[in-house]
């Protein structure tokens, strides 16, 4: 089949009807009905029936569709690689993050880095580190910031600083005023837990099973933000990223060091096979160098 061939299959298969198809390929019904027949008479068999004006796909085009799906989407993702191409030029950084970096991190990095570098514009997006990867795969993004990212093929790693998760407490009474802790600690206190869901989620998951203690889990939060919320609402303690327990986002909070530590690499990501500019290597330098200092002075 040729590719114009399997855009009608597909419009027709997913749509239902031949108008809608053409609605959906902005061209005309008959040339939509034209290309399927031609699709028909090269494979020697139908597609589609009619049964009472409606398009029934036969038991070839089931078995088809779902072939042609998969090459479908990897010419949708072809052309936005291509229009995604157009838009980067060396005096635009496109870049994304995971949320916990969002909220200050990265803003503080963008705002300093303009300080010398007037020309340059930015797009920024906050996205989860799936879609994170597939928007450096669809050169929708140039640089991407995440936590302990798992390798993916075509994709570069830098490692920019190294972190830890802390315990977050409503007050310095909660704790008797100690500033380290063990999960065993934490017993006999409300606790905020956390997806397991992500690298870092499944690392925290890890170390907490390694424990016997018994934690009291009142809440269960998608997001390390919202957790650090609810700690200083009152509503009980929680194990965050360092990132997030140091951002001036959410609310007061008692930061606390957990041992043994569990530590985590902070990580810019690009494409292995497309170049950076000179723009956004000196962005991914600079935004290491703010990283440690957010961490070693937060305020």
């Amino acid at each position: 089949m040729r590719l114009r061939q399997i855009e009608v299959f597909h419009a027709i298969y997913t749509s239902g009807s031949m108008t809608n198809a053409a609605a959906k390929l902005s061209v005309s019904q008959p040339s939509v009905s034209k290309v399927l027949a031609h699709a028909e008479q090269q494979l020697g068999y139908r597609l589609f029936d009619r049964v009472k004006g409606k398009l029934i796909p036969t038991p070839e085009a089931h078995q088809l569709f779902k072939h042609v799906a998969d090459v479908y989407h990897d010419v949708d993702r072809l052309r936005h690689v291509a229009a995604n191409l157009k838009a980067a030029n060396a005096g635009r950084i496109r870049v994304a993050s995971t949320p916990a970096f969002g909220l200050e991190v990265l803003p503080k990095a963008v705002a300093s880095f303009r300080d010398t570098n007037e020309d340059t514009v930015f797009e920024i997006e906050t996205l989860h580190l799936d879609e994170l990867t597939d928007a450096l795969l669809e050169s929708r993004i140039d640089v991407g910031l995440a936590f302990d990212p798992a390798p993916n093929p075509g994709i570069e790693e830098q490692k920019l600083a190294s972190a830890r998760f802390v315990v977050l407490a409503h007050d310095e009474a909660t704790f008797d005023g100690r500033s380290t802790l063990s999960i065993d600690d934490l017993g006999g206190h409300p606790f905020i837990g956390m997806n397991s869901r992500g690298p870092l989620g499944r690392a925290l998951s890890a170390y907490i099973a390694s424990s016997d203690a018994e934690l009291d889990v009142v809440a269960w939060s998608e997001t390390y933000h919202v957790a650090k919320v609810l700690v200083a609402c009152g509503a009980g303690v929680t194990i965050v990223d360092e990132i997030t327990a140091r951002s001036a986002v959410a609310g007061d909070v008692v930061m606390l060091a957990l041992e043994p530590p569990l530590e985590f690499d902070i990580k810019a990501l690009h494409l292995g096979d497309a170049p950076l500019s000179i723009s956004a290597k000196r962005f991914i330098k600079h935004l290491a160098a703010i990283i440690k200092d957010f961490l070693a002075n937060p305020n």
